[in-house]
Formats: structure tokens, C-alpha cells, sequence
């Protein structure tokens, strides 16, 4: 299995590339400010072909390229319906503070063609399974991507709901700090501890290292997951 990652835009927000090997079809996850040329080196480079992208999120540094690379390649995007709303305004994301940061908002290309996800989800894409967690907290459309490689393994593609030894932030509108818990309780801490955690910014941790060392989930119970 082939994975890239690779941070772009002003806030760094990681674009994930996952694909079977070189020169297979490949899905790309969040694909955020800045993202198009770092994206067409990678593909030109393992000569891959974009199937499908998909948003943890819809916050602007995740989702602003994601117009450009669904119409370059004629390929559809994925987000949670309760996020879809920002991919036409980016800047109700941002609250008062950031509105006056950037005017209206980042202006940008929203996908003509975008797919709704739900928790329970299971999408076959470029010859991957991926199984969709909702994970309201961050935002109210948050989700998780979980996907087994080759070998046996798990990775989690887990947007902003977890970093390495953080959390993501939940004071932008559609935050809520008490679903931010209740995901983390229920459907980050029942996951296996060698499961690889894809963060979306940041560097690459497991669900055991956060378990044994992220501050903000000390404490926390670990109930049966659920989607």
C-alpha cells in the first residue's frame, strides 16, 4: 500500500494520498490550501489517478483545493452533510474574528459533485476499503477514515479530532467541547492501540501513544465504539 502525506497552506493542514502501489487509482484526503501543485508532483511522480477525494472536514485549510482537484481529475468529493455548507462559504467557519481576518472569507472552487457521508459508511475506492466514524466535536460534520493496509494493519485518517498529544480545537462555530469528549471516549480510545493515527496537521502517531501520553485524553472513559 502507497501512502503520502505532505502539509501545505499557510496552516499546514496535512493532504493525504493513499493508493494499492505505483500506478494504481489513488484517493486524496483533504486537499487544502496550496495543495494542487505538491498533489500533481506526487501523482506525476507515482503515476497515480485520483478516484475519489475525501474531507475529514470542511474547514477551509482541508477543503479549498479539494474544487480544483474534483474538476482536473472529474472526480466527485466526500464530506458529512452537516460540514457541506462551507465548501460554498468558507468563512462561516472562521467566526466573527477570523471574518475580519480574511474580508469574507477565502474565495475558492466548490466540488460540483460532492457525496454525503455518514458514520457506519463503508467506501470502496481505488481498491480501498474505508470505513466512515463520525466524530462531531471539532465540527459538526467531523469524521474519521479508517483503512487496513496489506500487511494487517490500520491507518486513521482523523482530520482535526486527534493530533499527536492534542486535540482538536472546538471555539470555531460548530465546536462543542462535550461532543469533542463523547468522540474521543467512544469511537478514538475503543480503537486498537496499534492503529496508525494520520493527523491533519502534524506528525503521524498510534491510538497507543496517545492513549498513554495525550493530556487531553487522560482521564477520559473508554466506551464500546459506535459510528
Amino acid at each position: 500500500m502507497l501512502v503520502l502525506g505532505f502539509p501545505v497552506g499557510p496552516l499546514q493542514a496535512n493532504c493525504y494520498v493513499l493508493a494499492r502501489g505505483e500506478g494504481e487509482p489513488c484517493v486524496v484526503v483533504d486537499p487544502g490550501q496550496d495543495a494542487v501543485q505538491p498533489l500533481d508532483e506526487q501523482l506525476r511522480k507515482h503515476r497515480l489517478v485520483p478516484a475519489a477525494v475525501l474531507l475529514t472536514h470542511g474547514h477551509f485549510d482541508h477543503v479549498f483545493s479539494a474544487g480544483q482537484v474534483c474538476a482536473a481529475h472529474g472526480v466527485p468529493a466526500y464530506i458529512h452533510p452537516a460540514d457541506r455548507f462551507m465548501l460554498d462559504d468558507p468563512g462561516a467557519a472562521l467566526g466573527p474574528a477570523g471574518r475580519q481576518l480574511f474580508g469574507d472569507g477565502p474565495v475558492m472552487d466548490a466540488p460540483t459533485d460532492v457525496h454525503d457521508l455518514a458514520g457506519g459508511d463503508e467506501l470502496e475506492l481505488a481498491g480501498l476499503s474505508f470505513d466512515v466514524t463520525h466524530t462531531p466535536g471539532h465540527t459538526g460534520g467531523s469524521v474519521l477514515f479508517g483503512v487496513g493496509t496489506d500487511e494487517g494493519g490500520r491507518l486513521l485518517l482523523s482530520g482535526d479530532t486527534l493530533f499527536a498529544g492534542a486535540i482538536g480545537r472546538t471555539d470555531l462555530p460548530g465546536g462543542d467541547h462535550g461532543r469533542m469528549l463523547e468522540s474521543l471516549s467512544t469511537k478514538v480510545l475503543p480503537l486498537d492501540d496499534e492503529t496508525v493515527v494520520l493527523p491533519g496537521h502534524g506528525p503521524t502517531t498510534t491510538i497507543g501513544r496517545e492513549r498513554a501520553g495525550n493530556p487531553f485524553l487522560q482521564g477520559l472513559p473508554a466506551s464500546d465504539a459506535i459510528s
